[in-house]
């Protein structure tokens, strides 16, 4: 495996992922019945963002540090965008590291509830034994080392049969992890057909990512959108353009809501210099409820 996320975690991406995880936890526990969150690529769950790799790459400095620091004492900001940032700022003070990031695990660990529980799946071994020291005992949200999209065929459906699983792949081979992930989704729907799946990708080229969406259009016969976020135009070669998410089975008004965090999000990223073109949009893949 090539990639690593700690050059990365903290960027726009992780950001914009990052909030609308947080929504769709909050969204779902409205109801006091408990869920099931499950995290099939986890990573290492803890990231240093003061040195190391994160320093190399700055990418940190112009995602969720720039945003953290615009948020800070302002009132006026959407409450998804209020709520990243007092999650953020609540597990640096409990951990004691004001440099550090933490990945979905322990945003997750973080927000679930008494009745919520939480499966953190790593198949790289040191990334794992990361994750397994990064979570410590948090009795929540429990480590697992293997196949994340393996695991759901024995974590679907939960009893309390509510859940969210994120699927996160690193798409080394895009067009490989495009098609594990679109398997997973369909596995995981035939067992489970209710539950919220949140596919995280990488917009690199607007025509790839079109054409994905719209295979899975063909096929989703549960309501879902898709979210993305960009930094370049969709079509540039800058690389990572953009941030994208799908969500199958979305809570209800998360699309409406996201259009809203996202248009007030792409502005702050814009004033540190996410470069021209960039902006966000959200998309109805069936008739998803909003």
């Amino acid at each position: 495996m090539k990639y690593r996320h700690a050059y990365h975690a903290g960027n726009f991406a992780d950001l914009h992922k990052h909030v609308a995880l947080i929504a769709l936890l909050r969204l779902l526990q409205q109801k006091d019945k408990g869920l099931l969150f499950v995290d099939t690529h986890a990573g290492r769950g803890r990231y240093a963002l003061g040195g190391g790799e994160a320093r190399m790459t700055g990418e940190a400095l112009a995602g969720a540090g720039a945003v953290l620091t615009a948020l800070q004492g302002r009132t006026d900001v959407e409450p998804e965008l209020a709520d990243y940032a007092a999650v953020i700022a609540g597990w640096r003070r409990a951990s004691g590291a004001r440099h550090d990031y933490p990945g979905s695990p322990l945003i997750a660990a973080q927000l679930l509830r008494p009745q919520d529980r939480g499966v953190a799946i790593e198949s790289q071994p040191a990334e794992f034994e990361a994750l397994r020291k990064a979570l410590g005992r948090e009795a929540r949200v429990t480590a697992e080392h293997g196949d994340g999209y393996a695991r759901l065929r024995a974590l679907l459906p939960p009893a309390t049969r509510r859940g969210l699983v994120l699927i996160d792949p690193p798409y080394e081979n895009s067009r490989a992890d495009f098609r594990a992930a679109t398997a997973a989704m369909r596995a995981a729907l035939e067992r489970f057909e209710t539950c919220v799946i949140a596919i995280w990708y990488p917009v690199k080229d607007a025509r790839d990512t079109d054409r994905w969406l719209q295979e899975l259009a063909r096929e989703l016969a549960r309501p879902a959108c898709a979210a993305e976020l960009w930094v370049h135009p969709p079509d540039s070669r800058a690389g990572l353009n953009g941030s994208g998410l799908v969500v199958v089975n979305p809570p209800w008004h998360f699309a409406q809501r996201c259009e809203i965090w996202q248009a007030a999000l792409w502005p702050m990223l814009a004033r540190v210099g996410a470069g021209s073109g960039g902006g966000s949009r959200v998309v109805s893949l069936t008739g998803e409820r909003r």
